[in-house]
């Protein structure tokens, strides 16, 4: 990447930085390493120059610790564009991103009944309400838990009413409510709590790579991390053995603040299941070839709940889940066989 390209990177980032966030992470790295605040403000800016790595990357990756070559084995969000635009056709992104296409596409890993307002009425959400007592209303294009509104049959009394409004609030995706494994409701019962599984097409087999449990705050019906839930690298053996990371706060906890339940050495239900499950749904549609699962667990095992064209790169990257300071980059590259320039 040319000096021109990384300048006007830089100054997109420092155009689109909260510096009140910025300093809530210095914060953050000082009370965790003890460095000095002007130090890692200037090692902050000049890893955003030289790493395209921005204030909150630099805080979950442990740059402040991990300097020289360590940092450059570190996914970017320009590497994870990059990688998305070699094995990704965009055109068949609305399968992912549209939650009514994703139902279409891969229904038989979704297993659960579902209704859409745009051509089912009043009459019909009354019965599919009665028939499923809880559901899970949403738009069906937006992400990040926008939108989502959970609806109990026995608190409803007006069907016109609730119709009208969320047709009118474009949430015409109604889902069945997904039963949770009780392993994952002591985690956080308020909420799914899903298990992001990333697979990667090479040689036309589905490959894993890696995997994170995502979990309520105990405070919304979503596990979004944007809605201040928390994750956890899960490894092969389907075992927590690290902490879990909350971006809002910007603190690690041993134990849901929630629920109080200890995450080391948590064993996931279901996780060779899942991971399979990911595998299989990711030969549905070749021109897919990098996507990030998001699975929940049912007492029954695994089922899909949307899948993602761009997966997040930063999460899995967490300093605390690499104490040998090595990022993905290298993890990636060998899968697809060479490097991956950066966007």
């Amino acid at each position: 990447m040319g000096l021109g390209s990384k300048l006007a990177i830089f100054a997109r980032r420092v155009k689109t930085a909260s510096f009140q966030r910025m300093n809530q992470n210095i914060q953050a790295i000082h009370r965790e390493t003890g460095k000095n605040r002007v130090f890692l403000f200037c090692d902050m800016i000049w890893c955003t120059f030289r790493y395209n790595v921005g204030y909150l990357d630099y805080h979950v990756f442990g740059f402040a610790a991990n300097r020289g070559r360590n940092r450059k084995t570190f996914m970017t969000m320009n590497h994870n564009v990059a990688l998305a635009r070699m094995v990704n056709d965009s055109a068949c992104y609305p399968i992912l991103n549209d939650k009514f296409q994703f139902l279409e596409h891969y229904g038989p890993f979704a297993g659960r009944r579902w209704l859409d307002l745009r051509s089912a009425t009043a009459q019909e959400l009354e019965a599919f309400c009665k028939a499923h007592p809880v559901v899970f209303a949403k738009p069906h294009s937006d992400f990040g838990g926008r939108g989502v509104e959970r609806l109990d049959a026995e608190q409803i009394d007006d069907y016109e009413a609730l119709y009208a409004r969320l047709t009118e609030g474009k949430q015409y995706l109604v889902e069945e409510a997904i039963c949770q494994h009780e392993e994952l409701n002591r985690l956080c019962p308020s909420s799914v709590n899903t298990l992001r599984v990333v697979t990667l097409l090479v040689n036309g087999q589905a490959q894993y790579v890696y995997s994170l449990l995502r979990m309520g705050s105990g405070q919304s019906n979503v596990d979004n991390i944007s809605s201040g839930g928390m994750y956890t690298l899960i490894e092969a053996d389907g075992i927590m053995h690290y902490p879990a990371f909350c971006d809002k706060t910007g603190l690690y906890y041993d134990t849901h603040p929630f629920t109080g339940t200890q995450f080391e050495g948590y064993r996931l239900p279901y996780f060779k299941e899942s991971i399979d499950l990911c595998k299989q749904a990711a030969m549905v549609e070749p021109r897919l070839g990098y996507i990030g699962w998001d699975v929940a667990i049912t007492p029954k095992g695994p089922v899909l709940v949307e899948g993602n064209n761009l997966p997040g790169y930063d999460m899995a990257q967490n300093a605390k889940f690499h104490p040998d300071g090595i990022g993905l980059l290298p993890v990636f590259e060998s899968l697809v066989g060479g490097p991956i320039r950066k966007a």
